[in-house]
């Protein structure tokens, strides 16, 4: 494989009406992405096991139904290459978590630069009650960022600071 260098994602739909994610205004930061449930069988996760579930049809749409802290492994009908790089951020959408209970538990999840793959999203049901996914409802959002490759060397690391205790940041409190 080839490394891409360009300014822009390359973006293959895996079915004929599949759209590129969007942003919902020049200001915002996340591109939605929206869940593909035809032709398609999400795999869900309930503690005791992980089982490919068939959408359902409800009031017209297509839905996939996640009972309380069941987690999915959502399609989205599209494969994509970006830049070198650039990673994609997937995050929750602040609407879907407080209206609906959605949560993205590995969030922020990573998509690299050089995965092939058909680009999904983990989803876990944080309501007390069954929820539903629509066909095409955006479930989370795609946020690009730029991240450097830097080398590891051996050596000793001795305090520089103050600082100690803590996990990383300016400690505990």
């Amino acid at each position: 494989m080839t490394a891409f260098l360009a300014s822009a994602v390359l973006f293959d739909p895996l079915y004929s009406d599949v759209e590129p994610p969007t942003r919902a205004t020049v200001g915002s930061a996340g591109y939605d992405l929206r869940a593909y449930l035809r032709g398609t069988l999400p795999r869900v996760a309930d503690g005791s096991g992980v089982r490919e579930r068939e959408p359902i049809e409800h009031e017209g749409e297509l839905v996939l139904e996640l009972a309380p802290g069941e987690r999915a492994l959502v399609p989205l009908g599209f494969r994509a290459r970006l830049p070198v790089g650039y990673e994609a951020q997937v995050r929750p959408r602040s609407g879907a978590s407080f209206t609906k209970g959605l949560e993205i538990p590995n969030a922020p999840g990573t998509v690299d630069a050089d995965f092939p793959g058909e680009w999904m999203v983990i989803v876990k049901n944080g309501a007390t009650g069954p929820i539903r996914i629509a066909h095409g409802e955006r479930i989370a959002q795609a946020v690009l960022q730029r991240f450097e490759v830097l080398e590891w060397a051996p050596g000793s690391v001795d305090a520089t600071t103050d600082r100690a205790g803590g996990f990383g940041s300016t400690g505990p409190g």
